[in-house]
Protein backbone atom coordinates (compact mmCIF):
# COMPACT_ATOMS: atom_id res chain seq x y z
CA UNK A 1 0.00 0.00 0.00
CA UNK A 2 1.29 3.75 -0.69
CA UNK A 3 2.01 5.61 1.99
CA UNK A 4 0.82 9.17 0.40
CA UNK A 5 0.04 11.78 2.58
CA UNK A 6 -1.47 15.15 1.91
CA UNK A 7 1.94 16.62 1.11
CA UNK A 8 2.10 14.79 -1.84
CA UNK A 9 -1.05 16.37 -3.19
CA UNK A 10 -0.12 20.10 -2.23
CA UNK A 11 0.55 20.43 -6.14
CA UNK A 12 -3.65 20.93 -6.55
CA UNK A 13 -3.02 24.77 -5.17
CA UNK A 14 -1.16 25.47 -8.00
CA UNK A 15 -3.05 23.64 -10.93
CA UNK A 16 -5.27 25.23 -13.41
CA UNK A 17 -7.32 22.01 -13.47
CA UNK A 18 -7.85 21.52 -10.27
CA UNK A 19 -8.02 25.08 -9.38
CA UNK A 20 -11.28 25.29 -12.08
CA UNK A 21 -12.45 21.59 -11.18
CA UNK A 22 -12.77 23.34 -7.27
CA UNK A 23 -14.26 26.86 -8.39
CA UNK A 24 -16.76 25.13 -10.74
CA UNK A 25 -17.70 21.95 -8.70
CA UNK A 26 -16.53 18.31 -9.93
CA UNK A 27 -16.89 14.55 -8.84
CA UNK A 28 -14.22 12.32 -8.93
CA UNK A 29 -14.78 8.22 -9.00
CA UNK A 30 -12.43 5.50 -8.97
CA UNK A 31 -14.03 1.94 -9.43
CA UNK A 32 -12.30 -1.02 -8.74
CA UNK A 33 -12.36 -3.69 -11.62
CA UNK A 34 -15.16 -2.46 -13.86
CA UNK A 35 -14.33 -0.76 -17.55
CA UNK A 36 -15.07 2.46 -18.69
CA UNK A 37 -18.31 1.50 -20.64
CA UNK A 38 -19.27 -0.57 -18.13
CA UNK A 39 -19.52 2.24 -15.71
CA UNK A 40 -21.31 4.47 -17.87
CA UNK A 41 -23.67 2.27 -17.99
CA UNK A 42 -24.21 1.46 -14.77
CA UNK A 43 -24.75 5.04 -14.73
CA UNK A 44 -27.23 5.44 -17.51
CA UNK A 45 -25.27 7.10 -19.71
CA UNK A 46 -25.65 7.84 -23.11
CA UNK A 47 -22.68 7.35 -24.95
CA UNK A 48 -20.91 10.14 -26.54
CA UNK A 49 -17.76 8.85 -28.35
CA UNK A 50 -14.35 9.44 -26.98
CA UNK A 51 -12.42 12.78 -26.28
CA UNK A 52 -8.45 12.93 -26.34
CA UNK A 53 -7.43 15.15 -23.38
CA UNK A 54 -9.35 16.87 -20.70
CA UNK A 55 -10.20 19.32 -23.52
CA UNK A 56 -12.48 17.64 -25.18
CA UNK A 57 -14.09 16.41 -21.82
CA UNK A 58 -14.56 20.46 -20.97
CA UNK A 59 -15.64 21.05 -24.51
CA UNK A 60 -18.76 18.33 -24.49
CA UNK A 61 -19.79 19.61 -20.93
CA UNK A 62 -19.76 23.07 -22.13
CA UNK A 63 -21.53 22.41 -25.06
CA UNK A 64 -24.23 20.36 -23.20
CA UNK A 65 -24.34 22.94 -20.50
CA UNK A 66 -25.18 25.68 -22.91
CA UNK A 67 -27.98 23.25 -25.06
CA UNK A 68 -30.02 22.96 -21.93
CA UNK A 69 -29.59 26.70 -20.67
CA UNK A 70 -27.84 25.52 -17.10
CA UNK A 71 -31.62 24.41 -16.32
CA UNK A 72 -31.52 20.65 -15.15
CA UNK A 73 -28.96 18.50 -13.42
CA UNK A 74 -27.30 16.43 -16.34
CA UNK A 75 -24.02 16.48 -17.38
CA UNK A 76 -21.27 14.91 -19.02
CA UNK A 77 -19.42 12.37 -17.52
CA UNK A 78 -15.45 11.01 -19.05
CA UNK A 79 -13.90 7.63 -17.97
CA UNK A 80 -10.72 5.79 -18.33
CA UNK A 81 -8.90 3.42 -17.08
CA UNK A 82 -5.87 3.41 -14.91
CA UNK A 83 -4.16 1.13 -12.76
CA UNK A 84 -4.18 0.38 -9.25
CA UNK A 85 -4.34 -1.97 -6.13
CA UNK A 86 -5.27 -5.63 -7.57
CA UNK A 87 -5.17 -4.60 -11.05
CA UNK A 88 -6.86 -2.10 -13.12
CA UNK A 89 -9.88 0.52 -11.58
CA UNK A 90 -11.60 3.08 -13.71
CA UNK A 91 -11.32 6.97 -13.10
CA UNK A 92 -14.56 8.93 -13.79
CA UNK A 93 -14.46 12.69 -13.95
CA UNK A 94 -17.72 14.42 -13.93
CA UNK A 95 -17.54 18.50 -13.87
CA UNK A 96 -21.40 18.89 -12.62
CA UNK A 97 -21.36 21.56 -10.17
CA UNK A 98 -20.86 19.27 -7.24
CA UNK A 99 -23.69 16.67 -7.95
CA UNK A 100 -21.13 14.15 -7.80
CA UNK A 101 -22.27 10.63 -8.21
CA UNK A 102 -25.08 9.27 -7.54
CA UNK A 103 -25.16 6.67 -3.79
CA UNK A 104 -27.19 3.97 -5.79
CA UNK A 105 -24.54 4.36 -8.20
CA UNK A 106 -21.53 3.68 -6.13
CA UNK A 107 -23.85 1.59 -4.43
CA UNK A 108 -23.98 -0.58 -7.53
CA UNK A 109 -20.54 -0.08 -9.06
CA UNK A 110 -18.73 -1.43 -5.55
CA UNK A 111 -20.85 -4.69 -5.23
CA UNK A 112 -17.92 -7.17 -6.24
CA UNK A 113 -14.68 -4.84 -5.00
CA UNK A 114 -14.68 -0.91 -3.90
CA UNK A 115 -14.91 2.68 -5.02
CA UNK A 116 -13.58 5.35 -4.10
CA UNK A 117 -15.31 9.05 -4.41
CA UNK A 118 -14.55 12.83 -3.93
CA UNK A 119 -16.16 16.10 -5.07
CA UNK A 120 -17.31 19.74 -4.42
CA UNK A 121 -19.78 22.08 -5.22
CA UNK A 122 -18.17 25.23 -6.23
CA UNK A 123 -18.53 28.40 -4.49
CA UNK A 124 -19.15 27.97 -0.84
CA UNK A 125 -17.62 24.67 -1.37
CA UNK A 126 -18.85 21.32 0.59
CA UNK A 127 -16.36 19.29 0.10
CA UNK A 128 -17.89 14.82 0.25
CA UNK A 129 -15.80 11.59 0.63
CA UNK A 130 -17.09 8.18 0.43
CA UNK A 131 -15.40 4.79 0.30
CA UNK A 132 -17.81 1.63 -0.35
CA UNK A 133 -17.10 -1.81 0.11
CA UNK A 134 -19.10 -4.76 -1.51
CA UNK A 135 -22.06 -2.11 -2.11
CA UNK A 136 -22.04 -0.76 1.46
CA UNK A 137 -21.02 2.53 2.50
CA UNK A 138 -18.20 2.11 5.45
CA UNK A 139 -16.96 6.18 5.78
CA UNK A 140 -18.04 8.97 4.20
CA UNK A 141 -17.53 12.69 5.59
CA UNK A 142 -17.67 16.73 4.76
CA UNK A 143 -15.94 17.16 8.00
CA UNK A 144 -12.97 14.95 8.65
CA UNK A 145 -14.83 15.30 12.34
CA UNK A 146 -18.18 13.85 11.56
CA UNK A 147 -18.16 10.55 9.61
CA UNK A 148 -20.70 8.37 9.02
CA UNK A 149 -21.20 4.85 7.71
CA UNK A 150 -21.12 1.37 8.25
CA UNK A 151 -17.41 1.67 9.67
CA UNK A 152 -16.56 4.99 10.00
CA UNK A 153 -13.39 5.39 12.40
CA UNK A 154 -11.97 2.30 10.28
CA UNK A 155 -9.89 5.06 8.60
CA UNK A 156 -8.85 7.43 11.78
CA UNK A 157 -5.40 5.71 11.80
CA UNK A 158 -4.54 6.13 8.11
CA UNK A 159 -6.07 9.59 8.08
CA UNK A 160 -3.96 10.84 10.95
CA UNK A 161 -0.63 9.24 9.09
CA UNK A 162 -1.80 11.48 5.90
CA UNK A 163 -2.49 14.24 7.63
CA UNK A 164 -5.95 15.27 8.74
CA UNK A 165 -6.10 17.64 11.58
CA UNK A 166 -9.35 15.35 13.52
CA UNK A 167 -9.37 17.53 16.29
CA UNK A 168 -12.67 19.38 17.20
CA UNK A 169 -11.80 22.74 16.49
CA UNK A 170 -14.43 25.47 15.52
CA UNK A 171 -14.29 24.47 11.41
CA UNK A 172 -13.09 20.66 12.04
CA UNK A 173 -10.11 21.79 10.33
CA UNK A 174 -6.46 22.79 11.46
CA UNK A 175 -5.01 25.76 10.77
CA UNK A 176 -2.39 23.88 8.49
CA UNK A 177 -4.36 21.17 7.11
CA UNK A 178 -5.17 20.97 3.10
CA UNK A 179 -8.54 18.98 4.04
CA UNK A 180 -8.76 18.51 -0.14
CA UNK A 181 -5.11 17.53 -0.55
CA UNK A 182 -5.58 15.46 2.33
CA UNK A 183 -8.80 13.59 0.46
CA UNK A 184 -6.96 13.10 -2.37
CA UNK A 185 -4.05 11.19 -0.67
CA UNK A 186 -6.74 8.92 0.93
CA UNK A 187 -8.02 8.43 -1.55
CA UNK A 188 -5.03 6.81 -3.59
CA UNK A 189 -3.93 4.84 -0.21
CA UNK A 190 -8.07 3.09 -0.84
CA UNK A 191 -7.03 2.36 -4.57
CA UNK A 192 -3.06 2.41 -5.75
CA UNK A 193 -4.49 5.26 -7.89
CA UNK A 194 -1.81 7.91 -8.01
CA UNK A 195 -3.73 11.14 -9.13
CA UNK A 196 -1.81 13.72 -11.45
CA UNK A 197 -2.45 16.41 -13.39
CA UNK A 198 -0.84 15.06 -16.50
CA UNK A 199 -2.82 11.90 -15.83
CA UNK A 200 -6.54 14.25 -15.80
CA UNK A 201 -5.00 16.32 -18.92
CA UNK A 202 -3.74 13.44 -21.15
CA UNK A 203 -6.18 10.68 -20.90
CA UNK A 204 -8.34 9.01 -23.59
CA UNK A 205 -11.82 9.59 -21.96
CA UNK A 206 -14.29 7.35 -23.16
CA UNK A 207 -17.78 9.97 -22.44
CA UNK A 208 -21.02 10.21 -21.53
CA UNK A 209 -24.13 12.29 -20.99
CA UNK A 210 -25.61 11.16 -17.72
CA UNK A 211 -29.65 12.02 -17.53
CA UNK A 212 -30.98 14.29 -14.04
CA UNK A 213 -32.55 12.59 -11.49
CA UNK A 214 -35.86 11.70 -11.86
CA UNK A 215 -37.94 13.68 -9.46
CA UNK A 216 -39.09 11.72 -5.99
CA UNK A 217 -42.54 10.71 -6.11
CA UNK A 218 -44.69 12.95 -3.37
CA UNK A 219 -47.82 12.13 -1.74
CA UNK A 220 -48.39 15.39 0.42
CA UNK A 221 -46.49 18.50 1.72
CA UNK A 222 -46.47 20.66 4.38
CA UNK A 223 -47.22 24.64 4.31
CA UNK A 224 -45.83 26.12 7.42
CA UNK A 225 -45.34 29.99 7.73
CA UNK A 226 -44.88 32.27 10.53
CA UNK A 227 -45.88 35.40 9.91
CA UNK A 228 -43.49 38.95 11.08
CA UNK A 229 -46.34 39.28 14.09
CA UNK A 230 -45.33 35.32 15.28
CA UNK A 231 -48.71 33.94 13.89
CA UNK A 232 -48.05 30.00 12.54
CA UNK A 233 -50.14 28.68 9.55
CA UNK A 234 -49.45 25.27 9.06
CA UNK A 235 -51.84 23.27 7.08
CA UNK A 236 -50.69 19.68 5.49
CA UNK A 237 -52.10 19.41 1.58
CA UNK A 238 -52.01 16.10 -0.01
CA UNK A 239 -51.28 15.25 -3.76
CA UNK A 240 -54.93 15.00 -4.72
CA UNK A 241 -55.57 18.33 -3.69
CA UNK A 242 -52.71 19.78 -5.50
CA UNK A 243 -53.77 18.54 -8.57
CA UNK A 244 -57.62 19.12 -7.93
CA UNK A 245 -56.64 22.74 -7.16
CA UNK A 246 -54.26 22.66 -10.34
CA UNK A 247 -56.70 21.78 -12.95
CA UNK A 248 -59.69 24.00 -11.62
CA UNK A 249 -57.21 26.90 -11.71
CA UNK A 250 -56.50 25.81 -15.49
CA UNK A 251 -59.62 24.81 -16.28
CA UNK A 252 -60.55 28.52 -15.41
CA UNK A 253 -56.96 30.33 -16.67
CA UNK A 254 -58.58 28.33 -20.20
CA UNK A 255 -62.19 29.12 -19.88
CA UNK A 256 -62.99 31.58 -23.06
CA UNK A 257 -63.76 35.48 -22.16
CA UNK A 258 -66.74 36.74 -22.64
CA UNK A 259 -67.10 40.78 -23.23
CA UNK A 260 -70.78 41.93 -22.39
CA UNK A 261 -71.95 44.10 -25.51
CA UNK A 262 -73.51 47.90 -24.95
CA UNK A 263 -76.52 47.05 -23.09
CA UNK A 264 -79.66 48.63 -25.25
CA UNK A 265 -82.17 51.22 -23.54
CA UNK A 266 -85.20 50.46 -22.99
CA UNK A 267 -88.37 52.06 -24.47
Amino acid sequence: MTLVTAQDYSWIRSSPVFRNAIEGGYGLTLVQGITPGDVLRVMGAEPQGTGAGLDALVEQHLDQRDATDYWDDSFIAGAFTVPGTDGDWTLVLQFDGGVGMQPRFLEALSAGGRAVAHSTNGGAPVDLFHWYEAGELRTGFERPVDRYGSTPDDLVPMMREIGFDLTEDEDGTGPSTDTKAAVLALAERLTGVQLTEELLRDAEYHLGHVPEEPAEEWTELVIDITDAHGERFCKEVTREEVEAATARARAEAEAPIVIPGPSSSSP
